[in-house]
C-alpha cells in the first residue's frame, strides 16, 4: 500500500469514527452549529495526520482557548458552566505558553544582545 493510499485510508477511517460517534448521539455533521463544526473540523484534521507537529498542537490549543472565551462571552451560558471551563482554559493557555516559551526566551536574548552592540 502506497503512502498516499495509507494516508487516505487513515483519513477515511478517522472520519468514519467521528461520524459514527455523532450518529450514535443522533447528530449529523450538517446539524452542527458553527463552533461545533469548527471543533469537528479540527478533530478531523488532527486525526487525519500521521504525525502531529508543535504547530498543530498550538493551533488546537488556541482553538480551544477561543471556543472557551466565546462561551464565556455568551450570555446564555450559565455561570456554573462557565466556571467549569476555567480548568480547561488554564491548561490550554499553559500549554500555549510552554510551547511559545523558547521563542520568547530567544527574543529576550536577542534583545539583550542587541543592547550590547
Amino acid at each position: 500500500m502506497g503512502r498516499l493510499s495509507k494516508s487516505l485510508s487513515v483519513f477515511i477511517n478517522m472520519h468514519n469514527i467521528l461520524t459514527r460517534i455523532l450518529n450514535k448521539r443522533g447528530v449529523t455533521v450538517e446539524t452542527l452549529d458553527k463552533e461545533e463544526k469548527a471543533q469537528f473540523d479540527t478533530w478531523q484534521e488532527i486525526l487525519s495526520k500521521d504525525q502531529l507537529t508543535t504547530e498543530d498542537i498550538k493551533n488546537f490549543c488556541q482553538t480551544q482557548v477561543d471556543i472557551i472565551k466565546s462561551k464565556w462571552q455568551d450570555l446564555n451560558t450559565e455561570n456554573v458552566k462557565k466556571a467549569e471551563l476555567i480548568p480547561y482554559f488554564t491548561v490550554y493557555n499553559l500549554l500555549l505558553n510552554v510551547l511559545d516559551s523558547p521563542k520568547e526566551a530567544r527574543n529576550a536574548l536577542e534583545k539583550n544582545l542587541q543592547q550590547l552592540l
